[in-house]
Formats: C-alpha cells, structure tokens, sequence
C-alpha cells in the first residue's frame, strides 16, 4: 500500500509531527469527503474479499468506495502506516427493535493517541464526522450531529445517536482488537444472503461539507444546511451519469457489471 497516494486520495496533507488528535480528525473527515460508503459490488456480481491490496486497488487506483470491512480495514492500514496505534473491533448494527445484528456485522477502528482513545469510523454511512473520545456519558458533537457512548455490559458499548428528542442505537461494540479475517463469515453474509440490507439494494453515499448526497437504485438525494432536494432515477443511464458526475467515479467502466 502506497500511503501516500492513499493521503493524495482523500486530498490530506500532513506535515511533521503528525500523529496526533488534530491529524486523526482531518483525515477522517476528508476521507468521508473523498470515499463513498456503497455497496455497488454486491450488485454487480463482483466477490467482496477480505485482502488489503485489493481494497486499496478499489478505493485509491480505482477511485471507488466500498462498505465498512473495506473503508475501515484499509483506513486502519494506512493510520498504522503513518504511525498510530491503531486496532479494527467488532460491532453490531442496532436494529429498529432495539437488538443488535450479529457479531462481525460491522467494523470499526479504535484510536489510542497519549493515553485516550477514539472511537474511528469511515464506513458507516451517516455518522460522526470526526472521531469520538472513548468516554462514557459525554455528549460529543460534531457536523453531523451529536453522539455518546455508554456502558452496555461489562465489556461492551453502545454508541448513540440524538435523533429529535431521542438517542437512536447505531451499534454495540467491544473495544478487543480483531483480525481482519475475523469478518470474512459475516462480509459473505452482507454480500450473498437474501437476509442482508446490502442485497435489497445499490447504495452510494458521500458525505459533502454542507450534508451528503445519496444515490439509491430509486432516487439521488441531496441534503444541505437548507434541506434535501430528491431527483427520481429513470434508467440505468443515469444512475451512471450521477454516479459519475454527483458522486466523482472516475470512468465509466465502474458504473456496471462484468
């Protein structure tokens, strides 16, 4: 992995002395910037392996984007790269029941900068804009809104979201380090079974410095500081054109299958 097209990538420049929180916070938040969170490979019949060098091909040569296994297990790589001391968890997606999924359902990255850590995560979609001290109790604000961890057992945690009025569950996580390969079960889960959110449907989503924009098989959706705007996709064509215009996919010949 070349770190520094991977930092060209997601347009980061650092300078010396870098391993520090103010670093962390850049480049999570120019790599949400720069690299959509989308699931178009599972639709275009492409295999999802669990294997750094092909990731990093898909998201820095190739100019794509990728889900949470992807985008955070190449993240950790390059932070490792640069430096931190850096570890990928597990965590489980909160459901609307209010349970969680499956071990391994998702993965995320846990930062350890002079005796704190922070909670670090480029591959969930909408969710924090930098990372989240691991603290429990302390309501943390960002862009994209405000959030706080608290204790769920003795060796588990839940992050929440403030929704309205209330704190919406985004997943339950461990703070134990796991290997990449510890996820290959349950990427093949997300990929193939009838029972996974990322087969029902192509998402491509990217966040833009005034809100995201959101490609679905139905709709591209734009939301900002003013509100949203939604456009309805009429064919294939142009779910490819805002794939390449909206959404800054390099070619052409990433907008289809084999």
């Amino acid at each position: 992995m070349n770190s520094t097209k991977y930092l060209e990538r997601i347009g980061a420049e650092l300078g010396p002395d870098s391993l520090n929180v103010e670093t962390l916070r850049l480049l999570q938040r120019r790599h949400l910037l720069s690299v959509p969170f989308e699931n178009l490979d599972i639709h275009w019949k492409r295999p999802i392996i669990l294997d750094i060098e092909r990731f990093y091909q898909k998201v820095v040569i190739e100019h794509r984007g990728g889900f949470c296994y992807e985008l955070n297990g190449l993240f950790n790589e390059l932070l490792i790269s640069l430096g931190f001391t850096s570890r990928l968890i597990s965590a489980r997606v909160g459901r609307p029941d209010g349970t969680f999924g499956a071990e391994f359902d998702h993965a995320a990255i846990i930062v350890s900068i002079d005796g704190e850590e922070f909670l670090t995560d480029v591959g969930f979609g909408d969710f924090s804009a930098e990372p989240l001290r691991f603290v429990v109790g302390e309501e943390q604000q960002d862009a994209n809104g405000t959030f706080k961890i608290e204790t769920a057992d003795s060796a588990a945690f839940v992050v929440k979201k403030l929704a309205g009025d209330e704190w919406k569950n985004e997943y339950l996580f461990t703070s134990r380090a796991r290997d990449l390969a510890e996820f290959a079960e349950m990427c093949d889960f997300q990929q193939y079974s009838p029972e996974s959110h990322f087969t029902k449907g192509r998402l491509c989503s990217l966040m833009t410095e005034k809100g995201r924009k959101t490609l679905t098989d139905e709709k591209f959706i734009v939301t900002t500081d003013k509100g949203k705007v939604e456009e309805t996709i009429t064919s294939e064509e142009m779910f490819g054109r805002v794939l390449l215009e909206k959404l800054h996919y390099r070619t052409a010949n990433s907008c289809g299958g084999d």
